[in-house]
């Protein structure tokens, strides 16, 4: 049996018990649950248990009940009086490595009561995931990255309550999407096994947590919603990403990339979903070059070089000055070069074209993309020939991996319907300079779909249509996952795509280069 496609807030009408009619509080209310819902059972938890023959009569045997699911069972996760003008509240929560967003939602109507992003408060132990990892490891480093979480989302979620005038209690319903590693932070398990062979998580689906037990700052009665990881290197973000693209009801094929720590990648259609990951993200989140920062005010976000004299000019994120790049600056940046002659094929510096723009710093000639006078931090910014080849490189496995995954079911990149790019890289990124390095390929661009937060985008839908979590774990028994670290296909095509678009400029056909090198 499954749900109707409704929302898990539902106004219950009970018949008043008599003598020809005694059945057990309990049972009344669960019966007329399961008749709403079309289901086989719903539990109901002792605390609640001990409150409801005075909570259903002092109601009147009307019950406002929000009702809670996952891959296994059905939960009963508040009641409250049907008179009660205060919202039932959800919180939608993306858990990101770098950054967190919480989305604080009225479950009866869906609407966004307010939003809270912030940095990762562990960024304070280490800014990547491995260095966390490898510090839970050590006495209490664990229960300390827990901690760190769990309590920079009960700051913002109280800030949220409070500038919408409501309590924290009033949450009833929470649903977290993140990667493996920060699912397992989140909710205080061992990462150590995620990064050793044969890399196995603690769990997948973790399904129904109670808030309380977590520490989040939320009703009594509140259940927490993880999405299931597929493994490792797989996690709930993506398959939040997948229930929001709609990729899993399509007909057509259709792609989805997020770029963040790695680049992951998904394939499929409506009959099937394959899925991969790989590193070609570290570069473009700032790990290229000096200058390179994950996006925010005052970093460089979009690049052009006038062709007429060679300028560039640049945009930063708020219009501040510039303070460094991000990872679509940096794409830009080196499409501008490309197109423009500064570079050649092989991402290599052309002293002739690019001379006006060259220094020379410690004994190495670089790229000044904004000068001392001109940037925010009073030095140059500037990319090195190395950043270059490290640039090349990242996009080099971005191609492949896409040109793989497609490769292995025997699609053509030039087939699919829609190419859904998600995450800050999929807002910012300009599929047009993607295109012109060869990281993405050359498909009509109202192909390129951005999804923005697909994360956080994937739990609201958990929290507004009840139907969606039935498909969250549809798409988890769906997906077959690929292993990229023991495909030699992959390291024969990754020789092929280290060239600016590729060695094969027929996959490339938009792409028209100002000068011959």
């Amino acid at each position: 049996m499954t749900e109707n496609n409704q929302g898990w807030v539902r106004t219950i009408s009970l018949p008043e018990p008599a003598l020809q009619n005694n059945t057990a509080d309990a049972d009344r209310l669960v019966s007329a649950l399961k008749s709403q819902f079309n289901v086989p059972h719903v539990e109901v938890d002792l605390f609640l248990l001990r409150q409801l023959p005075e909570l259903i009569r002092k109601w009147e045997y009307r019950v406002c009940c929000t009702v809670f699911r996952d891959h296994q069972k059905w939960v009963l996760a508040g009641v409250t009086d049907p008179q009660d003008t205060v919202p039932v509240m959800g919180l939608a929560v993306d858990l990101g490595t770098s950054r967190v967003v919480i989305r604080l939602l009225d479950l009866l109507s869906g609407r966004i009561l307010g939003e809270a992003s912030f940095d990762n408060p562990q960024i304070s132990i280490g800014p990547d995931i491995l260095t966390r990892i490898h510090y839970a490891e050590q006495a209490q480093g664990l229960p300390e990255l827990n901690r760190l979480i769990i309590n920079g989302i009960n700051t913002h979620l109280i800030a949220l309550c409070k500038a919408a005038n409501t309590e924290p209690e009033n949450i009833q319903l929470i649903a977290a999407a993140g990667n493996t590693a920060m699912t397992h932070l989140f909710l205080g398990l061992t990462p150590y096994w995620l990064i050793r062979e044969p890399y196995i998580p603690v769990i997948n689906s973790p399904g129904l947590v109670e808030a309380e037990k977590l520490g989040i700052k939320a009703n009594p009665l509140a259940r927490v919603l993880v999405f299931p990881n597929v493994g490792s290197y797989f996690g709930g973000d993506l398959i939040a990403g997948i229930l929001y693209s709609g990729l899993h009801k399509k007909e057509d094929t259709a792609l989805l990339v997020d770029v963040g720590t790695n680049a992951e990648v998904v394939l499929g259609n409506k009959n099937w979903i394959m899925g991969c990951a790989g590193a070609a993200g570290p570069a473009l989140e700032g790990g290229v070059t000096r200058m390179g920062m994950m996006a925010g005010p005052g970093v460089i976000d979009k690049i052009r070089i006038d062709p007429e004299t060679g300028r560039l000019e640049t945009h930063t994120i708020n219009e501040k000055p510039p303070v460094g790049i991000c990872g679509s600056g940096l794409i830009d940046l080196a499409a501008q070069l490309f197109v423009s002659g500064m570079i050649d094929i092989r991402g290599k510096l052309n002293v002739a074209e690019a001379g006006s723009h060259l220094k020379e710093k410690d004994g190495l000639t670089v790229f000044v993309v904004v000068p001392a006078e001109a940037s925010a931090t009073g030095d140059d910014l500037f990319i090195s020939q190395a950043d270059l080849d490290s640039l090349v490189r990242s996009k080099a496995a971005m191609y492949t991996i896409l040109e793989t995954i497609t490769g292995t079911v025997g699609v053509s990149l030039r087939d699919l319907s829609s190419f859904y790019v998600a995450g800050t890289f999929g807002s910012f990124i300009d599929p047009e300079s993607a295109i012109a390095i060869g990281m993405m390929p050359d498909l009509p661009r109202d192909r390129y779909i951005p999804l923005g937060n697909s994360s956080l985008e994937g739990a609201t839908m958990a929290l507004t249509t009840s139907r969606c979590v039935h498909e969250i774990f549809e798409i988890r028994d769906q997906i077959t996952y690929l292993e990229l670290n023991v495909n030699q296909e992959f390291m024969n095509r990754f020789s092929a795509a280290r060239f600016f678009p590729h060695t094969d400029p027929t996959l490339f056909p938009s792409v028209k280069v100002c000068r011959t090198i």
